[in-house]
């Protein structure tokens, strides 16, 4: 079986990890055929590892056109990431998108609609979806050992950054360059899991976003946020890039119990009776339902993260199997985000779904006067 050549855009960070994949051969039928970046710098990693078995291109429309590709890996500041998904579909390529799929919901939705006329195949990297505690999570609530969701509750405080982190390049943390702070680089992913595990989106919420609070940044990077679910349920969801030691906790409250992520371990606390039929069945006043052994649920499978959404696209091209993180799920984790923000803009709660065109306009407000961090190196190689 010949293997999918790969290209990726953008050769930083994110651009170089994915490379390290290949090197370990853990991508078994993919393989790196070309590379792109406007900073030649930023090949020096791949000249020294792969030397002249892979292209090296300066434009990404030239590595597009070229023929040297199967799939392309998105590896760019955010606000790009439709605008060169589209180009790769327009050119016959596979692709797979960086989280989280763009700034915007109006930029995602012109992406999403291309897609929707193309035979190739457009993924998200949404690695955390192979985490085997949060796929048990999903399975669970989707067999209904959780009953009816009642209440969920993400605090998401342990990717703390220090300034000098902001400090590595001159687009991060700007509005003009990255388009937000803790939910669009370090959060993307809970954001997309807070819809995906429980199966169903917020229908309102009221959000706190502070702007540069803990660090000399434009953007957010402290969020507490309150949400309504179409069912009744709520849940809040707070984040931040400053707590140390941080907390990763997911509660999940349903009306037969309760799950709990955390430690990178999934938790289940079982009624013995479901609470709805307790609350109107019982003749004690103060007995709560009695609950089972708190037991830690047995996981299935490896976290495979980048390696496994690449391994799958790389499957899916060659018919092997289905698009496991399909970029069509990307529009919910923006448009959380985006309503987070929006709230906090303009003061009060916001109904899902939003205005676009009216989110973009506040958004641009903030672009308008967003300046590029200063006394930075651009050079500079720091973990996402």
């Amino acid at each position: 079986m010949e293997k999918v050549r790969f290209g990726i855009v953008g050769c930083g960070n994110m651009g170089t990890g994915h490379a390290k994949n290949f090197l370990e051969g853990k991508i078994i039928n993919g393989r790196i055929s070309a590379v792109c970046d406007i900073n030649p710098v930023k090949f020096n990693f791949f000249k020294e590892k792969f030397g002249d078995t892979i292209n090296y291109y300066s434009s990404a429309t030239e590595m597009f056109k070229s023929g040297d590709c199967d799939v392309v890996i998105i590896c760019t500041p955010h606000y790009i990431h439709p605008d060169l998904a589209i180009e790769a579909l327009d050119n016959d390529l596979n692709c797979i998108v960086e989280k989280p799929a763009g700034v915007y919901t109006l930029q995602v939705k012109k992406m999403l609609e291309r897609a929707k006329h193309s035979d190739k195949i457009l993924g998200i990297m949404f690695n955390q979806r192979t985490n085997p505690a949060f796929k048990m999570m999903r399975k669970m609530i989707q067999d209904g050992r959780v009953g009816e969701i009642k209440r969920t509750n993400w605090i998401i405080t342990d990717w703390y950054r220090t300034q000098y982190y902001y400090d590595t390049g001159s687009w991060r943390a700007t509005w003009a360059g990255e388009g937000g702070g803790v939910l669009y680089n370090q959060a993307p992913h809970q954001l997309d899991l807070f819809q995906w595990i429980v199966g169903m989106m917020p229908t309102r919420l009221r959000a706190f976003c502070h702007f540069g609070k803990w660090h000399d940044i434009e953007v957010e990077d402290d969020v507490t946020c309150y949400c309504e679910y179409p069912n009744g349920a709520t849940g809040v969801f707070i984040t931040t890039t400053a707590d140390a030691p941080g907390t990763n906790r997911f509660e999940v409250t349903g009306t037969k119990g309760t799950l709990i992520f955390e430690g990178n371990k999934l938790y289940y606390k079982e009624l013995k009776i479901d609470e709805r039929e307790h609350c109107h069945t019982a003749t004690a006043g103060f007995a709560p339902p009695e609950c089972l052994p708190t037991v830690e649920v047995e996981l299935e499978g490896e976290n495979t993260q980048h390696s496994g959404i690449c391994n799958n696209i790389a499957n899916a091209i060659l018919g092997l199997e289905e698009v496991y993180a399909p970029a069509s799920d990307g529009i919910y984790g923006v448009m959380l985000a985006n309503a987070m923000l929006l709230s906090t803009w303009l003061g009060k709660e916001i109904e899902l779904p939003f205005d676009d065109e009216l989110f973009y306009e506040e958004l641009k407000k903030h672009i308008a006067v967003s300046k590029p961090r200063e006394n930075v190196d651009d050079n500079a190689v720091s973990a996402q």
